[in-house]
């Protein structure tokens, strides 16, 4: 046991660095025999000891973050994820998600591998955001981790978050127009609370649409509709799923007179969507 007298100022000079728990600060301390710099490396052992005790918890909580670049050619949308409401609402937790969003639309790693690979500034270093990660569980004491991570690319990227960071949208626009930032904004919001499935009926896949066409036969049927009826009506619904389902044939919500396609010719002509990325927490 260590002899060395651990003041009050240390301790607190070691909780103001790494944010644990004054308890902690004071055990580490005194297990390192009063050197700081060991006392750090001690609580970052401990925190890595309380994320593996914890990898077996569901961490279905948390906040996504939609984040463009300046320039506004790409943009990243991450959900970093905890195990309770509480942390999630907690404003070092959100503004540690955002500060892996700025190191993910700086660099635009292709996978959340990649991305728990970059480094980001923390009150005591420069370390990984896989080392970060683990430091928060150690102080948190709740499993945390990316769980989805995506990029958008375009001329005009519009990111857009939703519901206290409970959901996050990018857009890309074919170009970067006069309004496209206000349009864009409009148009992720639209995915916000439509959800489409793709952007056009080109977009949707082939499974999707057999098994479209399939439920709507198997109603027609049900209700007694001819056999040589069966595929027209079909048909009929299909186009239905296409104008309520694909983005650009969806009413546009702020003006039902018009679809999204007619909205955004009203901003600058042949203006359209090219790519978007939706994301919501836990889904």
């Amino acid at each position: 046991m260590s002899t060395v007298q651990i003041s009050a100022a240390d301790v607190n000079r070691l909780r103001q660095q790494t944010g644990a728990g004054m308890m902690d600060c004071k055990k580490a301390l005194t297990e390192t025999n009063g050197d700081f710099e060991a006392a750090i490396d001690y609580l970052r052992k401990k925190g890595a000891k309380v994320a593996a005790s914890r990898q077996d918890r569901e961490s279905n909580e948390g906040v996504v973050i939609a984040r463009a670049s300046a320039d506004g050619k790409k943009g990243v949308v991450i959900e970093l994820n905890c195990e309770t409401d509480f942390v999630a609402k907690n404003a070092e937790f959100i503004a540690f998600a955002n500060a892996i969003a700025n190191a993910a639309v700086e660099k635009t790693p292709k996978t959340i591998e990649e991305l728990t690979q970059l480094e980001i500034d923390t009150e005591t270093s420069r370390i990984s955001i896989a080392d970060a990660i683990t430091d928060k569980t150690g102080k948190i004491g709740e499993k945390i981790g990316v769980s989805k991570y995506e990029v958008v690319e375009g001329e005009k990227v519009i990111g857009y978050i939703h519901g206290n960071f409970r959901l996050g949208v990018l857009v890309a626009l074919s170009a970067n127009a006069e309004g496209a930032e206000e349009a864009g904004k409009d148009v992720a919001m639209q995915i916000a609370a439509m959800n489409p499935v793709a952007i056009d009926k080109d977009g949707v896949d082939a499974t999707t649409i057999e098994r479209e066409l399939a439920i709507a036969k198997e109603q027609i049927r049900a209700e007694g509709k001819p056999e040589d009826m069966v595929e027209k009506i079909a048909a009929g619904k299909l186009n239905k799923f296409y104008k309520e389902s694909t983005l650009l044939n969806q009413e546009f919500v702020k003006d039902p007179s018009k679809n999204i396609s007619q909205f955004l010719a009203t901003v600058e002509k042949g203006l359209t969507v090219t790519a978007f990325k939706r994301v919501a927490l836990g889904a």
